[in-house]
């Protein structure tokens, strides 16, 4: 249902008048949680509803998951460190041993790993600085419908308008480009190509080009791989570093841990957060190619740069799902569920068409209206799932990665009745 249009619930009157008008999600989900379990959040009333939002992809491996639960107990059971600082431990120890082991290893990356700030944002805000520092250059090339954070220097990344309006100010040092597929005919990576090489192109030498291969927000567009290997030449021809920006569409999302796995290239800068903790905590940081690992002690840091608890839960979401191909396996038959399923949807809306790539996926049924309508009536039955892209006009599934398969059909149930239902009563005729 649109933001501004949630009904009023007397359980929430402490967040009206106490919280700041800049929460989102609770208006057009206000229903008031209190338990977690897998696939499955329950509210205050004991009413159960299948979450295909997933903490916006900060919970790939399920709400609570037994696992992670049992290992952060115990180390809060014992005492264990609970803030650090960036202090050695025992537990982030154990955790960059995992994360070398059955993540970087076997994928032939030698990057050092630099924790930052708790929130993605903090970690683009970092991987921009390196690049900075490292080239000695100062502009960064982002895309059309890309976001990266609403903090300062990520926010001059973000395509979104209503955002950067946030900001009050102008954001600066940034260059935009048309994403693969933005224009019929536009060829984003050898138009940037042109204006590098031409000098009169009007484009300063850039110290990185950042993208998401799925851009989350910016409404599930999917970069080919020949786009992003593109990218990849054009940034190395001109002396550029290649962030790719995996904080939303990686461990996992896309079906395998990094989005950009198989595509051919080995970025020099990967952001990492949301899910990377495995349980829901705060843990943010930036993969580094060693030859630009730049800064000096605390050049760039923060009170809570590491979280000693995220480590814990981390090392063990790394080693229960990627310590071999069989959750990869996994998660390329509950890709194609996904795609049939939405597929039943598009089908629904004359026009309507799939977006997005393996468990990151969704429709785009042409209004913003339309999908939070369609939103809105799947929350009334049960469903909690959000909206993306520059009008909101796409329904987006981001249910946990760990989502047995028959949730996913009773979910995907309750949004088709919905979208009927919907549908049924506007000027558009379901097919």
């Amino acid at each position: 249902m649109p933001k501004d249009m949630a009904p009023t619930n007397p359980q929430t009157t402490i967040f009206e008048r106490r919280e700041s008008e800049a929460r989102s999600y609770c208006r057009g989900i206000p229903a008031v949680f209190a338990t977690a379990s897998g696939s499955i959040l329950t509210d205050e009333t004991g009413r159960r509803h299948i979450d295909f939002l997933a903490g916006c992809s900060s919970l790939n491996y399920g709400h609570n998951d037994p696992d992670m639960k049992a290992a952060l107990v115990n180390h809060i059971a014992g005492d264990g460190l609970a803030h650090g600082l960036d202090l050695h431990s025992t537990t982030k120890a154990a955790f960059l041993d995992a994360f070398d082991r059955h993540i970087l290893a076997p994928r032939g990356m030698d990057h050092r790993v630099m924790f930052t700030g708790p929130t993605g944002a903090n970690a683009v805000e970092a991987a921009m600085k390196i690049a900075r520092k490292s080239t000695g250059r100062t502009n960064i090339v982002a895309f059309t419908n890309g976001f990266h954070g609403v903090t300062m220097g990520a926010l001059a990344a973000t395509g979104n308008g209503y955002h950067r309006g946030g900001a009050g100010m102008d954001t600066q040092g940034v260059t935009r480009l048309p994403y693969d597929g933005y224009a019929e005919g536009v060829d984003g990576a050898a138009l940037l190509d042109r204006m590098l090489s031409d000098p009169s192109g009007g484009i300063d030498a850039p110290a990185a080009i950042m993208l998401e291969t799925i851009q989350g927000e910016g409404g599930l567009n999917a970069a080919s791989a020949t786009f992003v290997r593109d990218i990849a030449d054009v940034a190395r021809r001109h002396g550029a570093l290649l962030i790719i920006d995996d904080i939303q569409a990686g461990c996992g999302r896309s079906g395998r841990f990094f989005s950009f796995e198989e595509m051919g290239v080995t970025p020099d800068l990967v952001t990492l957060a949301k899910s990377i903790s495995g349980f829901g905590l705060p843990l943010a940081m930036v993969l580094v190619r060693p030859e630009h690992d730049v800064f000096g002690p605390a050049e760039h840091n923060g009170t809570f740069r590491g979280n000693t608890h995220a480590f814990v839960t981390a090392r063990v979401a790394i080693e229960k799902f990627w310590s071999d191909d069989a959750f990869t396996r996994e998660l390329a038959g509950k890709a194609a569920l996904i795609e049939a399923r939405l597929t039943e949807l598009a089908q629904l809306v004359p026009g309507a068409f799939l977006k997005g790539r393996g468990l990151m996926r969704g429709v785009d049924v042409g209004t913003g209206e339309l999908a939070d309508r369609i939103c809105g009536r799947a929350y009334d039955k049960g469903l909690i799932i959000e909206t993306s892209g520059s009008d909101g006009q796409v329904v987006k599934v981001l249910a946990p990665l760990t989502t047995p398969v028959e949730t996913f059909e009773a979910g995907f149930d309750i949004l088709l009745e919905a979208a009927r239902e919907v549908l049924a009563t506007t000027s558009i005729a379901a097919e």
